[in-house]
């Protein structure tokens, strides 16, 4: 029989000796199994424990010795189940924490970039970026924000708004003209955040988010897409624009 296989679905050379050992003897102490799987007396029980572990063996006590056996083999499908679902899962935690991954190594290496980001993810994803470069007490500002955003963005924001607060970041935000009251009252209710409406009756479906050297276009269509640019001077650029509509729109009220 090939046993290659099951060094090849994750059991180390050890656990196989032991593994098949325990499906040759049936139950049996630590004793015959070191002698048949030729595992030394010092790691046979560390094995052991391993393949309980992993589901693959059990032990019952008699007169207060155990005895150790092997599950039955159709545990080995459950094992790789497992695997497969613990693998579904790195590799959602993989794709979420890339982003963070990637800025971290924008400013490391102190690059001038543009990363483009899709979906709801994505936007969510691109916002929280900031959380890596504001200390309590900085902020960041939103222009522009659309009159109409679908309910699943609203309430991400309302949520990351309570993140945002705990975490003592400043948040400034212009709405376009036509956005519910209640939207505004919302977003006001927070501490360390004002929103307010744009002074000028412009319509833009895309926003800006800026802070830091980073800039942020974004749009919360049907598909959703968010560009990132890490350009000190642009930042500077937009901050300007921020400010100059800021100064011209009034606290809400």
């Amino acid at each position: 029989m090939d046993v290659q296989v099951l060094k090849e679905i994750g059991l180390t050379e050890g656990e196989t000796k032991v593994y098949l050992a325990l499906l040759k003897t049936g139950a049996a102490t630590s004793g015959p199994l070191t002698d048949e799987s030729g595992v030394s007396r010092s790691k046979i029980y560390n094995v052991l424990g391993r393949l309980i572990k992993k589901g693959l063996a059990s032990f019952i006590v008699k007169e207060k010795t155990r005895f150790y056996q092997a599950e039955d083999p159709a545990k080995l499908r459950e094992y790789l189940d497992k695997k497969e679902q613990d693998f579904r899962k790195q590799k959602e935690s993989i794709n979420e924490i890339i982003p963070y991954l990637q800025l971290k190594q924008q400013l490391q290496e102190g690059k001038s970039e543009a990363q483009i980001y899709k979906g709801f993810k994505g936007i969510q994803a691109v916002h929280e970026h900031m959380y890596l470069k504001l200390k309590r007490g900085e902020g960041f500002f939103y222009l522009g924000i659309p009159s109409f955003q679908d309910e699943k963005y609203d309430l991400y924001w309302q949520r990351d708004h309570k993140r945002r607060e705990k975490a003592g970041i400043r948040s400034r935000a212009l709405f376009n003209q036509g956005t519910p009251k209640e939207t505004l009252n919302n977003r006001n209710c927070y501490k360390y955040s004002e929103a307010r409406y744009m002074a000028i009756a412009i319509k833009t479906p895309a926003w800006i988010m800026g802070y830091k050297d980073i800039t942020v276009i974004g749009i919360q269509d049907e598909e959703g897409m968010a560009v990132e640019i890490l350009n000190q001077k642009i930042a500077d650029s937009f901050r300007e624009y921020f400010e100059a509509f800021w100064k011209l729109s009034k606290r809400f009220n």
